[in-house]
């Protein structure tokens, strides 16, 4: 998730430790080990545009790394922050592994992908209960922090851990209507399906996109979760990435063709070629719209490339100001 809600989680959760009148430290050194993991993206090269995302919560995200993270920001933190505060390294240290512990359990509810349970397997765990940003998670529980943090009261800690198990609940409830909703969505149809997955649409837990998979192609639509009734967008539909049939002219030993398998790998499968551009492979799990299948990222091949050349990661944010501008008319609805 974004960095101010990975330094609330990391910051409430270190609240819980240590004596109430160094609650204000808690915070302050949880929620900076909370956010650490991240520091993974100044993993990059120039020559090889995909390394970025194939490091990005891969190691420093794994539950197996949490005591090493914990123990590297301690060495950084209590230096820093922690003799100033007047206290112990050993307190320094429960705390920035309580708070990078938060990172990658947080980042697994999302749609993205965190390799967890690395090195054991490189599989990207994605529970998809949440979006990457949503302010009523981090807007409510940051409010508590601060407050605690300012009264040295460690019953709005309580309210804000309540706050989080609640809203958590009530999304992974919400995800599981809306994966029941996309089955019965593709039953209508009379597909035959292979996997239907529902992910959150952006700032939300009510907006829902469904992935539905046949054995040629992804069918993406947008439901909505209401209280009492459900409503339904029709969208798009693409085939999947056939790459004899889509790049013909794609070398098998080059390294653009090595490029796709790790993109693919980065996207859980879920590849296309661009209706735009026959040139790019887009993942199709992310859009600004959760019944579109406009991406939000994806790689560029070039046919003049030369066998060691890698391929292209790009980013595609079009108009987000009038897509934020639909999707709360379709929340509204």
């Amino acid at each position: 998730m974004d960095p101010i809600t990975q330094g609330a989680f990391g910051a409430v959760f270190a609240q819980t430790q240590g004596n109430v009148k160094h609650i204000a430290k808690a915070a302050i050194i949880g929620g900076l080990a909370g956010m650490a993991p991240d520091l993974d993206i100044l993993i990059r090269s120039s020559e090889d545009s995909l390394l970025a995302i194939e490091y990005h919560r891969h190691f420093t995200h794994s539950l197996l790394f949490i005591p090493i993270g914990g123990l590297i920001c301690s060495l950084f933190l209590h230096p820093l922050l922690g003799r100033r505060f007047g206290i112990t390294f050993w307190q320094t240290l429960i705390w920035c592994i309580i708070g990078y512990a938060t990172h990658g359990l947080l980042d697994g509810c999302t749609s993205y992908g965190t390799q967890l349970l690395w090195p054991l397997t490189d599989k990207r765990f994605s529970w998809d209960v949440i979006s990457v940003i949503d302010p009523l998670v981090t807007l409510p529980l940051l409010a508590m922090v601060i407050i605690a943090a300012r009264r040295k009261a460690r019953r709005y800690v309580l309210f804000g851990l309540i706050w989080i198990g609640l809203y958590f609940g009530i999304s992974t409830y919400q995800h599981a209507r809306a994966l029941e909703e996309g089955k019965k969505l593709a039953a209508t149809r009379g597909l035959d399906t292979l996997s239907i997955e529902a992910k959150p649409s952006f700032a939300n837990i009510l907006i829902w996109k469904i992935i539905t998979e046949t054995n040629d192609s992804y069918h993406v639509d947008a439901i909505k979760i209401g209280l009492t009734k459900v409503k339904i967008w029709e969208g798009d539909t693409v085939e999947k990435l056939d790459i004899d049939r889509d790049l013909p002219w794609l070398d098998k030993s080059s390294q653009q063709r090595k490029d796709i398998e790790r993109f693919r790998w980065f996207s859980n499968g879920y590849i296309a070629l661009d209706k735009q551009n026959p040139h790019r492979v887009v993942d199709i799990r992310y859009s600004l719209l959760p019944h579109q299948i406009i991406p939000l990222w994806g790689i560029e091949l070039s046919p003049n490339a030369k066998p060691t050349q890698h391929v292209e990661f790009y980013n595609e944010r079009g108009d987000s100001g009038a897509a934020l501008k639909v999707l709360w008319g379709m929340i509204k609805e």
